[in-house]
């Protein structure tokens, strides 16, 4: 019979909280990541492997499902095809202030995404993220800043009706 370890029976507890106010909580008060800055929303209730290699600034959101990869296991594969021996690759991920991450974004490691930048659901974030930029995309690319983002965003419309949300839907058509 497997023994549970401590990590993996924080893991399960973090992943069986459902509300992600008293998750982020959890994940703070027992110092899941190498840093958790104020005002931070983690919503994935998967932890990374390797939390203690993020670093999270304040003011940041990591919405649904997105995957932080600080390592890989290539060297495994590598290491069967002779006598050389690779080793194992781990790196670091920051995530500095007043930052949005889109769902199913998946970052890799020995990035660090910039102050006041926005990044675009689905996207694959393979090396830094400028200040105040907006990124999209496989692997992720610049479109524009985060302030032309706030500029667009400001002026959206919006209700909380589900009929009128039906209407704005095509009216902006």
């Amino acid at each position: 019979m497997k023994i549970w370890t401590k990590n993996q029976l924080k893991r399960l507890r973090i992943y069986l909280i459902i509300n992600s106010d008293k998750r982020n909580r959890y994940l703070k008060k027992h110092e899941i990541f190498k840093e958790m800055g104020e005002n931070v929303f983690f919503q994935p209730r998967v932890i990374p492997s390797d939390p203690k290699l993020i670093k999270f600034h304040n003011n940041i959101v990591v919405t649904s499902n997105v995957t932080f990869v600080c390592h890989d296991v290539f060297h495994l594969g590598l290491n069967r095809l002779g006598s050389t021996q690779y080793p194992y690759l781990q790196s670091c991920i920051e995530v500095m202030d007043d930052v949005f991450i889109g769902c199913n974004t998946t970052i890799l490691g020995g990035v660090r995404i910039g102050p006041r930048a926005v990044v675009g659901a689905g996207s694959v974030v393979t090396k830094d993220v400028p200040e105040n930029s907006v990124v999209v995309g496989n692997p992720a690319r610049v479109i524009g800043t985060f302030d032309e983002f706030l500029e667009k965003r400001k002026n959206k419309k919006t209700d909380l009706d589900i009929e009128k949300s039906w209407a704005l839907f095509y009216e902006e058509r």
